[in-house]
């Protein structure tokens, strides 16, 4: 299951931080930005839901981290999640196997990165496509989604990434891409929903 949720501006900070934990209201205030808290402190509100909806836990949950930082619920360890933010909403994906998310805004390409991450192949067709920014967006999202999915986190060789032997979905607005990357488990299903709005 994927969530997202795409109102991150209008939910009340100060009430919000009393429902989470301690662990995760001193990240959301280590953060400058109030959109950069509001992006961290929205995530975690998304799982909150999910774990609610999807599983009847309705306390706040904690981490347990990866060699490379991809956090887990020690408590239910057959449960797998996933969580991405950028500032057109926050994404959280939810089930029984292992996935990884990434959701970026669809800006202009920035061509220097673009060459930086794809191969030849991919390159061109970001290039040739009928919406060059939603093309690179998507392949951003696809490589992000991989490398959550592993736990790897960010690489020297984007360009160089094998996707084969990988199943991705996508997920798209005229704002976002939404991506999720997964070996096993069937497609999961996108809701879009204000859920934040009850904070």
């Amino acid at each position: 299951m994927v969530y997202i949720c795409e109102d991150i501006l209008d939910f009340d900070i100060e009430k919000a931080l009393r429902l989470v934990s301690d662990e995760r209201r001193a990240k959301v205030l280590s953060y400058r930005f109030e959109i950069d808290r509001r992006q961290s402190l929205a995530a975690y509100l998304l799982l909150m839901q999910a774990l609610r909806r999807e599983y009847g836990i309705a306390t706040a949950p904690a981490f347990a981290y990866g060699d490379n930082g991809k956090p887990t619920l020690p408590d239910h360890p057959d449960i797998h999640f996933n969580l991405s933010h950028c500032r057109k909403g926050v994404a959280c994906a939810i089930g029984d196997h292992p996935i990884g998310i990434d959701i970026e805004e669809i800006t202009d390409v920035d061509w220097e990165v673009a060459r930086h991450i794809s191969n030849d192949g991919q390159l061109r067709a970001i290039a040739t496509s009928v919406d060059p920014r939603q093309a690179f967006s998507t392949l951003w999202t696809t490589k992000e989604s991989l490398l959550k999915f592993t736990g790897e986190g960010l690489c020297d060789n984007l360009a160089g990434l094998e996707l084969k032997g990988y199943t991705f979905s996508h997920y798209t607005t005229r704002d976002y891409v939404c991506t999720t990357c997964r070996k096993e488990g069937p497609e999961p299903r996108v809701v879009v929903q204000s859920m934040l709005m009850q904070y």
